[in-house]
Order: structure tokens, then C-alpha cells, then sequence
């Protein structure tokens, strides 16, 4: 389980969140959810590691993970899928694929079968540079390779921007299937209602660096706050 308590992060004398709690279930997918410039990827990078919050705590398991590194977090299980995606245009789909094996016990440096059947277009590609996928693809691609870290919780910030309709299909199919194995705490950074309801088991909504609405899917699903918060 992932708990976030009373977390502050600035950029300088700015100030992007404000003493936000939250937490993830294994088993579960939670929203982090509001428009653009929010707060929400600064979360998602405090919970990767790559951002330093200036106080409050982030546990994973029960243990604050606030002073581990990005790649020691990936270690305990927790990998991150950016927004924007950051796979290496240079390398092939196999090559970035297997950059993941880094963070991973040597016994675990393959690409699990399992990967080719949730995404079977990589399958397909894996000579192919990164850089000439198309986004969708290049997304799924990102998506594979944070899965072979074996994660106990993924993180995804705003996996449907800039894809087709058809891949966001896909994906939100792919999310569903993750979830109901039962072993993987999800979090999901969305900025579309429509796609969180589909997926949300808890959502947040996050205003101005804060928490401002919070509670379950089927919450989320009647909420005319959430409605108004996220009109685009």
C-alpha cells in the first residue's frame, strides 16, 4: 500500500503542493485527477523519486521511501510510466525494452512473454527504433517496459494524451487487467473524466497544488464537483 501524507513540494519560492494526502491499494486503481498545471505530475514525480518534496512523507509497505533514489524505488517494486513517455528513439523496441534490466534480479532480465500478449504490436516491432513508432505505440512500448520491472505499484501520468482512440482502448483494457490480478497498486493521472470513471476504483482531484475532492469510483461517477473541476 501507498501512503502519502501531508506531502509539500516546491520549485524554488514556488510553491506546487500543498500538504496533499492520498493513498494506493493493491488491487485497486486510484485517479489523481484535475486540469493541466495542477500539480498532478509533480505528484507523480515526488512519488518516483525524482522530486524532492520539502516535508511530509511517502510510504511504501509501511516504509517511508523519501529518501530513495528513482532507481532504488524501482528496486522495491515501484515503476513509472512519464508523461511524455521517454523512450530512446536511437534504440530499438527490444533495445528499450531491456533497459528495464537494470533494476531487476539477474534471473529476471527477460522479456516476459506476457508483455507480447497484453501489447502484441511490440511483438511485431521489436527491430523497430523507438523513434519511428507511432505515439500510441511508443506508449504501449513505455507501458511494456515499466512492467518488466515486475512492479508492485505503477504509476501512469496521462497514459491517453496525444493517442488515438483506438490504442486508449487498448490501454484502458490492459489497466483493467493489471488491476484484477490482484497484485499491483495502480495510480492514474488523467485529466479526462470520462476514461477515470471507466478505471477508477478511488479517485483525488487536485486544484492549485491541493486536494479537493476525494473518494470512490462510484463517487466519482455522480460527482457534479469532479464534472465542474474537469470541464475542459
Amino acid at each position: 500500500m501507498l501512503n502519502v501524507t501531508d506531502l509539500n513540494v516546491s520549485y524554488g519560492a514556488s510553491q506546487a503542493l500543498y500538504n496533499v494526502s492520498m493513498k494506493a491499494d493493491v488491487g485497486k486503481v486510484t485517479c489523481v485527477l484535475g486540469r493541466n498545471g495542477v500539480g498532478k505530475t509533480t505528484l507523480m514525480k515526488s512519488l518516483a523519486g525524482h522530486l524532492a518534496p520539502g516535508s511530509g512523507d511517502i510510504a511504501w509497505d509501511g516504509n517511508s521511501i523519501m529518501k530513495l533514489a528513482p532507481y532504488d524505488r524501482a528496486k522495491q517494486g515501484i515503476a513509472f510510466v512519464p508523461q511524455g513517455r521517454d523512450i530512446f528513439p536511437q534504440l530499438t523496441v527490444e533495445e528499450n525494452l531491456q533497459t528495464a534490466f537494470s533494476a531487476v534480479p539477474r534471473a529476471q532480465r527477460f522479456i516476459d512473454p506476457e508483455v507480447f500478449s497484453l501489447f502484441p504490436v511490440l511483438q511485431q516491432m521489436l527491430k523497430r527504433r523507438g523513434g519511428d513508432l507511432s505515439g500510441g505505440q511508443q506508449q504501449q512500448l513505455a507501458i511494456a517496459r515499466a512492467l518488466l520491472l515486475r512492479p508492485k505499484m505503477l504509476i501512469l501520468d496521462e497514459p491517453t494524451e496525444g493517442i488515438q482512440p483506438s490504442i486508449i482502448k487498448d490501454i484502458g483494457r490492459v489497466i483493467k487487467l493489471l488491476r484484477d490480478r490482484g497484485d499491483m497498486a495502480i495510480v492514474l493521472v488523467e485529466q479526462y473524466l470520462d476514461f477515470a470513471k471507466e478505471l477508477a476504483d478511488e479517485f483525488i482531484i487536485l486544484e492549485r497544488g491541493r486536494v479537493v475532492s476525494q473518494g470512490t469510483g462510484e463517487e466519482l461517477e455522480h460527482s457534479e464537483e469532479a464534472k465542474e473541476l474537469l470541464a475542459i
